[in-house]
């Protein structure tokens, strides 16, 4: 907010007017720090709360995932059985996501177990019903499989904010993708995008870690043939229907990739946006995606924290602190913030409600404190003061 600028709001925190100071007429409140609208986190897994601090930092996606996929369905604390330890931790992610600063979020789901906790919270959910399976055989299995998770979410009440997604481009296979191409015409998608150097390798030419992932648990990719492509080159062809896409990580994308991606939405009259998880890349891979990158070529930036998992915390203020820090504060503060509020919330299709200070919204309001000026360092933090 400027400081010529008062916010005015009701007591729900709808915004009925900004305006100029001298105007404001008695009773105002003053912050010290920075005041914005709520933080969108635009890719999370809340259903993995329960392996924080269980999988270790830097290890690389391809033992990443195999540990996700050892782990995520036992219990870590032998007092309390798995569903009820999973949701007491789930609750306290989103407490936390809430209490500093979070409004809404776009979370995966592999299972129909966070939709209690959602019910119960405050935040605004976009829940995408991760698809996947690399073997073409199964495609038709997988799909109905999640679609039943698909209908548990409709059935409670999550009628306009669930749409299916793929998962990887390592984990989905041709004709899977185009069932979910069908499927999700003119809907909002997600999709994880060459996190690992490896993706690239694996559809170029058939090389890369992924081979030993495969190996280990049993899939015979036989029938898989390298594009001689990038990744995103060769996944994003699949979605011809007009579909808005979140693209996650990109942390090996290429300045070919962009052009080819913008290329492909204008002929599918699609919309993408491409979500930045750094603190995650940094836990996984040891690695920052290219956001001068992305910047220089306008791209649409949105935020996530992804997982406890692969994060220390689900704060989208320390993905901007990052975010400052490795980039040597060469970017704006008030650029960053743009892509943790409205184009988060254009991404998840609910800008009529969030993401800015305008007249009828209810974005919530973030308080950031101890900055330096613009600049952000270890003691600045946020909260939601409404």
């Amino acid at each position: 907010m400027p400081d010529n600028k008062v916010l005015i709001t009701d007591e729900l925190g709808s915004i009925i007017d900004v305006a100029d100071k001298l105007d404001a007429g008695d009773g105002i409140e003053s912050f010290k720090g920075i005041l914005c609208p709520g933080f969108i986190n635009a890719h999370c897994h809340l259903e993995l709360s329960h392996l924080k601090n269980t999988i270790p930092e830097k290890t690389g996606l391809v033992d990443f995932v195999q540990q996700v996929m050892q782990k995520r369905w036992a219990p870590t604390n032998n007092k309390l059985n798995a569903a009820t330890e999973k949701e007491l931790l789930m609750t306290n992610a989103v407490e936390e996501m809430y209490n500093s600063g979070t409004v809404a979020v776009g979370d995966i789901c592999n299972t129909s177990d966070s939709i209690l906790v959602k019910q119960n919270s405050t935040i605004y959910w976009h829940n995408f019903i991760e698809a996947s399976g690399f073997v073409d055989g199964v495609a038709e299995k997988r799909l109905e499989e999640v679609s039943n998770v698909y209908d548990a979410f409709i059935k409670n009440g999550f009628n306009n904010s669930t749409t299916f997604s793929p998962h990887a481009p390592y984990s989905v296979s041709k004709t899977l993708f185009e069932l979910l191409n069908n499927l999700t015409a003119k809907k909002l998608i997600t999709i994880h995008n060459q996190e690992t150097a490896a993706e690239d390798e694996l559809y170029l030419d058939k090389s890369g870690g992924f081979l030993s992932l495969y190996k280990n648990l049993g899939i015979d990719i036989a029938g898989f043939s390298p594009t001689g492509l990038s990744s995103l080159q060769s996944w994003m062809p699949y979605f011809t229907k007009s579909q808005s896409i979140i693209s996650v990580h990109n942390t090996f994308i290429s300045g070919d990739d962009i052009a080819i991606a913008k290329q492909q939405i204008v002929k599918s009259n699609s919309n993408l946006f491409f979500c930045l998880c750094v603190n995650s890349n940094i836990y996984i891979e040891n690695k920052m995606p290219p956001i001068q990158l992305l910047m220089d070529n306008d791209a649409q930036i949105v935020i996530g924290t992804d997982s406890y998992a692969s994060n220390w915390q689900l704060n989208i203020l320390e993905e901007i602190k990052t975010i400052q820090s490795k980039t040597s504060n060469t970017i704006p503060l008030e650029e960053i913030l743009k892509w943790a509020t409205s184009n988060g919330a254009k991404a998840l299709q609910m800008d009529h409600l969030l993401g800015s200070f305008e007249k009828g919204k209810l974005p919530g309001i973030v308080l950031i404190e101890n900055a330096d000026g613009l600049l952000l360092n270890l003691n600045s933090s946020a909260r939601r003061i409404l």
